[in-house]
């Protein structure tokens, strides 16, 4: 095991981390040239947003039927395909004439992502501990956006010594090499999974989708707020910016940077944080800051004053998205693991999908600062929520007694730790 990562016992962890590594770089290279590719294509801006649009469907259709694929073929055979469909999609984009044809590309790159995020996910989750979940969830959140880093600085380079199409190639064999690796050398055996035995496979009990969403709801919130957050932040902070405090577009395009810098720097903490005090109170210290900092642009007038509440703004609330996932893990029996994770996918592609829409309309009709305000309410509102259900999360009930008439979230717990399937 690396010596960088010593409380990772599984080196299958270590490989997961390798693959979404290759997949955020090719995912970098690929997203910061699609729009410039399509537009010297002389495809209008109407129509370049409109292909975004089928990528996201891709993303909401396919979030829940991989949870049942996954239990039926496996994470790791889901983790292959799903890599091998996105190298196809994104190497095959130079290659297509009409926007029909770029439209089920896209739609396939977005069916293609989500499985690839929830098969990794289902596998972390399986396969650590109970008391490090989100340890390794915030470091598969930092591996895929050091791929997104050095994605487009990579794409700057391929252009500069090669036609723009060969980029989308160049993505498409980092895409395929991830695939490969994958398929040779990541253990088929999954522990607490459904795939290990036909012992285990008869010894499943079924568990509806009400269930789990119930066990998973403050997660679920989490990872809405996060997509809705972060899909409007992108497009509407800069021009607030712009527009109401006078900063250069040159100085705002740097902005993203400070966000990523906070989640990269802090993510880990974030981790072993919410490991050790419990997901949910971490959580919802974190949500109370990153919303102070998100109100407090409507104050700020110096650009590095800015800078340093984005970073500030990074440091927490992207760290909330691997700790939201880690509390699934915990109060998920391993068997279930799959169709949670599933769910959980499919509130963050909500949250993408809503947020651009509802934030654009506030932002015409009031303007930036209540476009803001609202986005530190929805955070607000997820500290509210996740009080008031605290006991979702074990780690709030440890010291408790008697202990709940109904610990599911605690056996799930010890299940997911042991690896044992629920009776």
């Amino acid at each position: 095991m690396p010596r960088f990562l010593p409380r990772i016992s599984d080196r299958n962890i270590v490989r997961v981390y390798a693959a979404s590594f290759a997949l955020g770089l090719a995912y970098g290279i690929a997203v910061s040239l699609i729009a410039v590719y399509l537009d010297a294509r002389g495809f209008e801006k109407q129509a370049i947003g409109s292909l975004a649009a089928w990528f996201a469907l891709g993303l909401v259709s396919f979030a829940w039927p991989m949870g049942a694929l996954i239990r039926r073929f496996s994470a790791k055979a889901a983790l292959v395909v799903s890599l091998g469909g996105y190298a196809l999609s994104v190497g095959a984009l130079p290659f297509l004439e009409t926007f029909e044809a770029l439209a089920l590309a896209r739609f396939i790159d977005g069916a293609c992502s989500v499985g690839v995020w929830i098969s990794c996910e289902t596998l972390l989750l399986s396969r650590s501990a109970a008391d490090q979940k989100a340890y390794v969830t915030s470091l598969y959140a930092i591996t895929l956006a050091f791929g997104y880093v050095a994605g487009p600085i990579l794409a700057r380079g391929l252009v500069a010594v090669a036609p723009l199409p060969a980029a989308f190639l160049a993505a498409a064999c980092i895409a395929l090499v991830a695939a490969v690796y994958v398929a040779l050398r990541l253990d088929s055996s999954e522990p607490g999974g459904s795939h290990a035995s036909p012992e285990l496979h008869a010894s499943r009990t079924h568990v509806s989708l009400l269930a789990i969403l119930s066990r998973i709801k403050t997660s679920c919130f989490g990872t809405f707020a996060y997509g809705y957050f972060q899909a409007s932040v992108v497009l509407f902070l800069p021009l607030f910016l712009m527009e109401s405090k006078g900063i250069a577009r040159e100085q705002t395009i740097i902005l993203p940077a400070f966000f990523a810098l906070g989640m990269l720097l802090f993510a880990s903490t974030a981790g072993k944080l919410g490991d050790r005090y419990g997901h949910l109170s971490t959580m919802r210290v974190l949500a109370v800051v990153g919303a102070t900092m998100i109100a407090s642009f409507v104050l700020l007038n110096s650009f590095y004053a800015m800078c340093v509440a984005v970073f500030v703004a990074g440091a927490t609330l992207a760290s909330i998205s691997p700790i939201s996932l880690a509390l699934q893990g915990v109060v998920t029996e391993p068997d279930n693991i799959s169709r949670a994770t599933s769910l959980y996918n499919a509130f963050y592609a909500a949250g993408m999908l809503l947020g651009p829409p509802a934030s654009s309309r506030i932002f015409a009709r009031w303007g930036g600062g209540p476009m803001l305000g609202h986005l530190a309410a929805l955070w607000l509102t997820f500290v509210a929520f996740a009080w008031f259900f605290r006991n979702d999360d074990p780690a709030a009930r440890r010291f408790k007694w008697p202990p709940p008439s109904a610990p599911l979230a605690l056996e799930s717990s010890s299940l997911a730790d042991s690896g044992t399937p629920p009776a």
